[in-house]
């Protein structure tokens, strides 16, 4: 019974090197994803060996596995016949090459140039020479570093209030942690600060003046990291009961300014109105002034005057007869409008000095005289 067990022992054994014989892929399998920033060149090592009794021709393929079971793999380069071909019509055209000028020393390993994060997949190498086929297939995962964060405030930045100092990174890959660092004055943050490290935040409890400086935050993923800078300033709170006091202030005086410039300026065209309405009147009490056609009456009346005790009845009558329209008009008769001015005297008024010669008697003329007697 020992001795069966035994054969058969050896027979499996026997087995098993003839299985792992031959054609061997000798790069390890990696147990974990490789993981490249992009932007960057990844190498994807497939390292082989051949046996004596592989005489076939050597082929070496590179393929991206379709996510997909219903639809087929992609051919990226291919090297067969002594020749690679990498013109393939693939996400990765034009970025993917050999590692080694000739693959048939046992180095079939490929590099992509240039990683983006489309070209996250699974990758396979196969290398054929008859009888021998070998593959292995290894994951590449393309992250994004991250974008240079976005530092702001919100709340207050008054003295007493609470305020939140956030650090934001718009693109990167995930998982993505935030760290925040004082750079000036105690280069600590504030006993009353609570750091967020996922969402970026520190909320800053109470804040006080010793909160004021300037603030670093660092956003970190697995192939990268950006940074910020942020100044905080804490302030006293503003003496809102004295800028609304100071404003109303302003206010009243502006309107004060406005009102006494108002009452200036209709005052001044009330005077100017009045000093006009007086120059254009014209008091009862008073005589016009003088003209050039008054003075010359003027002139002849004194002519006349001077005449009179040179008169004799015998030209008496011929004064009387001439129509005295040299006579000035007394102050009622220049008051007098143009329709109640008096007639001219009748005919028989004009021969009343005539008659009264012829019958002895002497006319005597009377001066006009004004309203209080005094003789013009």
């Amino acid at each position: 019974m020992e001795l069966s067990a035994a054969r058969w022992c050896v027979t499996l054994l026997s087995l098993f090197a003839g299985l792992t014989s031959g054609l061997q892929i000798t790069s390890s399998s990696a147990s974990t994803p490789t993981e490249v920033a992009s932007g960057q060149s990844v190498k994807l090592d497939c390292q082989f060996t051949l046996a004596s009794e592989d005489s076939g021709p050597l082929d070496i393929e590179w393929s991206l596995v379709a996510s997909d079971n219903q639809k087929d793999d992609q051919v990226i380069i291919l090297y067969s016949g002594d020749r690679a071909y990498e013109n393939y019509d693939t996400p990765v055209k034009g970025r993917v090459h050999f590692n080694s000028p000739d693959p048939k020393n046992g180095d079939a390993s490929v590099n992509i140039l240039t990683v983006k994060p489309t070209d996250t997949g699974t990758y396979q190498c196969k290398v054929k020479k008859a009888p021998g086929v070998r593959n292995k297939k290894m994951q590449l995962v393309v992250l994004e570093k991250p974008s240079k964060p976005r530092c702001y405030t919100e709340g207050s930045s008054h003295e007493g209030k609470d305020v939140v100092l956030r650090c934001t990174s718009d693109a990167g890959s995930k998982p993505m942690t935030y760290s925040w660092e004082k750079t000036t004055g105690s280069k600590v943050l504030p006993a009353s600060s609570v750091l967020d490290p996922v969402s970026g935040t520190v909320s800053v409890k109470n804040a006080s003046a010793s909160a004021s400086g300037t603030y670093r935050c660092t956003a970190t993923n697995r192939v990268g990291a950006e940074q910020c800078v942020l100044d905080l300033s804490v302030t006293p709170i503003p003496n809102t009961a004295g800028i609304v006091a100071g404003s109303i202030i302003a206010v009243l005086l502006i309107l004060l300014i406005i009102a006494i410039i108002l009452f200036c300026f209709c005052r001044a065209r009330n005077r100017k109105k009045y000093e006009k309405e007086i120059c254009n009147e014209i008091r009862e009490d008073v005589p016009p002034p003088k003209s050039r056609a008054s003075t010359a009456r003027s002139f002849t009346v004194a002519s006349q005057r001077s005449s009179l005790g040179s008169m004799s009845p015998s030209n008496l009558h011929e004064y009387a007869l001439k129509p005295q329209y040299d006579k000035i008009p007394s102050s009622e008769e220049y008051d007098r409008p143009p329709s109640q001015a008096p007639m001219p005297p009748p005919a028989a008024a004009k021969m009343a000095g005539y008659n009264l010669s012829r019958m002895g008697g002497i006319p005597v003329m009377v001066p006009a005289q004004t309203r209080d007697g005094s003789i013009v």
